[in-house]
């Protein structure tokens, strides 16, 4: 199943301050603990996921990564990765949170031997989010070598400006919620093995924001926003390869009733190249060069993605030998290492011979020197392939 968005899961601002991140943290970790729902699987996977969450969102270095490339960025790090069957290594974690939030309790095993629990903390209202937009972006191998900037127009939801995305025909319509008294939240009891255990719910009656509409926008039917299209600009880092997707925080559709705006997935299509193939960072090619060239040697202009590369051609040289330009290829998404340039030197035949022509190359025919003479050293056909993928 696909992972959720971070910043939703905590039910967070993007530009969140590290104070509201962990008490957003606080707030799930206080209605979804284990101990508060025994053999509730739904909560316990949900106190994972908000753990994870937070152990991304509290580290500035994961935190940045997240925001720019979404949770491929974070493939390859210690991100959270929670193993499922074993929830003692998240309390172990995140310890200290878990001692502010269950004072006198114990966290060396499981959990145990809590003296009852305390009332809901205040938490925040609900605030409703936009709907991630989802887009194919084709890229040429150009483009993914230096990166580059593209301007895409996108049909979305927008702000109403009618009502300035409130969704209330005026300020006056918007009235405090009578159930939660505008909290946005209600505290539930129950009586467990701990005691009395409070519960902080959602508001049913306005859904978590604290408020009710009673005259609704006309403009927007009370949602806040409108269909629209905006020009959107994002920044595609070089590296970047077929499938991978990136997220841009906040370019999605508006957040209905002024809520958090959703997020812009931009998924990596690359287009066939006219000479070049991708394998990794690597590039291939195959270079021709004439019978000439082959047997005297030369020193040709092979064709690179941003100019050309000057290469000595060894006398003698056969077609299907292999030359390696270093560093000639594309650099991974961290920036890291560059790939190689792989050519594949092929000698090219004439078809088509004139009079002149057939006469000086039939007079090469009787020539010992112009009869194949392979060496030993010269692998077999079948050794070379084996070989080839070997290497790969």
């Amino acid at each position: 199943m696909e992972k959720r968005d971070y910043y939703e899961v905590l039910e967070v601002a993007k530009n969140a301050t590290a104070d509201e991140i962990k008490k957003a943290y606080r707030k799930k970790a206080m209605q979804y603990h284990p101990d508060r729902n025994p053999g509730d699987k739904e909560a316990e996977e949900k106190f994972k996921e908000a753990a994870e969450a937070y152990d991304v969102l509290s580290n500035p270095d994961k935190r940045a990564k997240y925001d720019q490339f979404g949770h491929e960025g974070l493939r390859g790090t210690a991100t959270g990765g929670f193993d499922a069957s074993d929830l003692g290594s998240i309390f172990q974690h995140f310890g200290s949170i878990f001692e502010d939030l269950f004072p006198g309790g114990s966290f060396s095993g499981g959990f145990s031997g809590f003296g009852g629990f305390g009332g809901g903390r205040g938490g925040q209202k609900s605030v409703r989010r936009g709907s991630d937009i989802r887009i194919n972006v084709k890229l040429t191998l150009e483009d993914i070598l230096k990166g580059c900037t593209k301007k895409l127009k996108l049909p979305k939801q927008v702000k109403c400006e009618a009502c300035n995305g409130l969704g209330a025909k005026d300020k006056s319509s918007i009235t405090t919620c009578p159930t939660c008294h505008g909290t946005g939240q209600v505290v539930r009891q129950q009586r467990s093995l701990f005691g009395i255990v409070q519960q902080v719910m959602p508001c049913d009656q306005c859904h978590g924001t604290g408020e009710i509409i009673k005259d609704k926008c006309p403009a927007c039917h009370g949602e806040g926003t409108v269909r629209g299209e905006e020009v959107v600009t994002v920044h595609i880092p070089a590296g970047v390869q077929e499938g991978m997707q990136l997220r841009e925080r906040g370019k999605g559709n508006a957040g209905p009733n002024g809520g958090i705006d959703g997020d812009l997935i931009i998924v990596i299509h690359e287009e066939e190249h006219p000479i070049f193939e991708r394998d990794g960072n690597n590039l291939y090619i195959n270079y021709y060069i004439s019978f000439p060239q082959a047997a005297l040697g030369a020193e040709v202009e092979i064709p690179l993605l941003d100019g050309k590369a000057k290469v000595k051609i060894a006398p003698g040289t056969q077609s299907g030998q292999v030359l390696r330009l270093q560093g000639k290829g594309l650099p991974d998404l961290k920036g890291r290492i560059t790939g190689d340039l792989i050519v594949n030197v092929l000698v090219w035949t004439p078809t088509k011979l004139s009079k002149e022509e057939k006469s000086l190359v039939e007079k090469l025919i009787d020539s010992d020197n112009f009869h194949p003479k392979p060496s030993k050293k010269d692998k077999s056909f079948f050794t070379r392939v084996r070989q080839f993928f070997e290497d790969r």
